[in-house]
C-alpha cells in the first residue's frame, strides 16, 4: 500500500456521492442548502457538503474493515464559521459507501452514500 496513491479498491471510490442518511440529521436538514454529497478526486482531495457545511479534503489510501477505504483531513465552514476536522469513508459490499466525518472539538456522524 502506497500513502497518497489510491490502490485499485480505494480508486472504487473516486467520484461524487449523494449522502442518504446520517446519525445526527435526517433528510431535511442534510439537503437545507443543497443537495448532500461527498466527492473524492485521482488527486488525493475532495469535498463535501450537507445543511449549511462545506468542507474540503486532503485524502489518503486506508483499509477500514478489511474493504478498501480512504481517510481524510479536511477544512472548510460551518454556516460561515471555519471548521475543521478528519474522517474517513469505506466501499461496502453493496456499493454503496458508509463513512465517519467528525468536526475538530465538535459533533460526529456517521453516514451512509449512494454513487451518483
Amino acid at each position: 500500500m502506497n500513502p497518497g496513491r489510491p490502490s485499485k479498491g480505494s480508486k472504487e471510490l473516486i467520484g461524487r456521492w449523494r449522502i442518504e442518511e446520517m446519525d445526527l440529521w435526517d433528510r431535511d436538514a442534510l439537503d437545507l442548502v443543497a443537495p448532500a454529497f461527498i466527492e473524492f478526486r485521482f488527486d488525493d482531495t475532495g469535498q463535501f457538503g450537507f445543511i449549511a457545511v462545506r468542507g474540503w479534503m486532503d485524502c489518503r489510501e486506508a483499509e477500514i474493515d478489511d474493504r478498501p477505504g480512504l481517510e481524510f483531513s479536511w477544512e472548510g465552514n460551518d454556516e460561515c464559521d471555519p471548521a475543521s476536522g478528519r474522517g474517513w469513508a469505506a466501499l461496502q459490499s453493496d456499493g454503496s459507501e458508509a463513512g465517519h466525518i467528525y468536526f475538530h472539538m465538535g459533533d460526529d456522524s456517521a453516514f451512509r452514500a449512494k454513487r451518483e
